[in-house]
């Protein structure tokens, strides 16, 4: 790993940007600590300050002299030294130090530094000459404010390193963690793109928005998956499919011009020609229309549709049919309208084919019923009929296009039927599935949403 793809990843940058914005904010917040804490300290020494001054203002330097030698003698307080000067700064009673060199004439405590014991000192005091040419010092010592400034600020300081090696440890960490995921991705992207599409992205543990984000891809992957083995065995199935029509119609041509003499002989076999062309371009057609659907181009036009009117309708279209095969053909519509947005034309062609594929495997005498639930939490539309079914093995395969089991073999079609209405289901986002039952098949239609209390004539109809 080298450290160029750490600095570069999203989770170190965050971290360290985290990192400042907490440095900036504890920064602030020591300041006005320290800040608050020493105009707190200050105030409290000023309030004494003053309150010795007005107190020993209006005594003599006699009675200040005898208040200061009581004051050392009964309690010396080395950090409030109280002193009177002479005229020249010798020492006349009180704390022994120096009388600083600072201007008399300020009315308000201030800081200031002189000798004591020896030492330099810091004290905050006020200097009153008195009317004896004396001066009085009143201060407070310092040094251990400042002392605990130096502390706070070293405290801060350390703070702030140990705060920064573990942040930048933690930056590195996510971003190692990062930087591993991200190769582990790339690797499988790599063998996604030299073909292998059973490949997934790895889904590494917690539940952040990169594996989100890998959920996502995976779902394209799967559907892409989906789509090249669908295009695969198109394939396969048009070259399969499309060999006997065309090997018929070469083997028709070939007869007409070696047998056929008179006119009328020609036409029988270009009316053959023409049959297996008409076949061959019906299914390019549907298979056309299946790509078409599948664009979702048409989404854009959905309209509010009363599906009991698109059932009606197609039951009307396919009810002589049922009739000229002997199929009974029912229609249950229960008590709750049920309106989805969709397409009209594409919604009558999905229930269209449904019923023409139950009545066209259904044997005479059975029967078919169409069964529309509006008032379950999903409504749904089943096509169930009495026919032979569909086997358990095949109920995947029948939705993949040019599909046709053994037992449909013999009735006339392409294969196409129920890849067709798997698309638009798909386009309208609808769930299909082959319901169970003991005899036929139960093609079933769940939609996720609907809008119930419509009447039809608020729907735009379906025919």
């Amino acid at each position: 790993m080298r450290l160029i793809e750490l600095v570069h990843t999203t989770s170190f940058r965050l971290a360290i940007a985290f990192l400042v914005l907490f440095a900036v904010a504890s920064g602030a917040l020591f300041a006005f600590l320290s800040w608050e804490t020493r105009d707190f300290l200050t105030d409290r020494t000023d309030e004494w300050l003053l309150r010795e001054v007005n107190t020993f203002s209006p005594l003599d330097d006699q009675a200040i002299t005898l208040r200061l030698a009581t004051r050392e003698s009964v309690n010396a307080v080395k950090e409030r030294p109280i002193s009177l000067f002479d005229p020249h700064g010798v020492l006349l009673a009180g704390s022994p130090m120096t009388l600083p060199a600072a201007d008399k004439t300020k009315p308000d405590p201030h800081n200031f530094a002189t000798l004591r014991a020896g030492k330099r000192a810091h004290f905050r005091g006020v200097m009153r000459s008195l009317p004896s040419g004396n001066t009085l010092l009143i201060a407070q010592d310092v040094g251990e404010l400042r002392e605990f400034n130096d502390v706070l600020t070293n405290a801060m300081i350390l703070g702030a390193a140990v705060t920064a090696a573990l942040g930048l440890l933690g930056a590195a960490f996510i971003g190692a963690g990062s930087v591993r995921q991200i190769h582990t991705i790339s690797d499988a992207t790599r063998n996604i793109m030299s073909g292998d599409l059973t490949q997934r992205l790895p889904a590494l543990g917690g539940s952040g928005d990169v594996r989100r984000l890998v959920k996502v891809v995976n779902s394209m992957l799967d559907e892409i998956e989906r789509l090249m083995h669908e295009v695969k065995g198109v394939c396969d199935n048009i070259a399969h499919d499309m060999r006997t029509p065309l090997t018929r119609m070469l083997a028709g041509l070939e007869r007409a011009r070696r047998r056929a003499v008179t006119a009328d002989e020609y036409a029988e076999y270009v009316d053959g020609a023409i049959v297996e062309t008409q076949s061959m371009l019906k299914t390019f057609s549907a298979l056309l229309r299946i790509s078409e659907i599948e664009d979702g181009a048409r989404r854009a036009g959905f309209v509010p549709v009363d599906m009991k009117t698109v059932v009606s309708d197609a039951v009307d279209l396919y009810e002589p049919l049922a009739e000229e095969r002997g199929v009974e053909l029912s229609v249950d519509f229960g008590t709750v309208p049920l309106s989805i947005l969709g397409d009209p034309s594409l919604l009558f062609e999905a229930v269209g084919n449904l019923v023409d594929n139950a009545i066209k495997f259904t044997p005479r005498g059975g029967a078919v019923k169409v069964t529309l639930d509006g008032h379950l939490k999903r409504p749904r539309l089943s096509v169930g009929d009495t026919g032979p079914g569909i086997p358990p093995q095949e109920k995947e395969l029948v939705l993949q296009r040019f599909h046709r089991g053994e037992r449909s073999r013999h009735e006339p079609g392409n294969g196409l039927g129920l890849s067709l209405v798997s698309a638009i289901a798909r386009l309208h986002g609808i769930d299909l599935s082959l319901g169970e039952q003991k005899t036929g098949c139960n093609v079933i239609l769940e939609f996720n949403s609907h809008e119930q209390g419509r009447t039809p004539g608020q729907a735009q109809p379906a025919s």
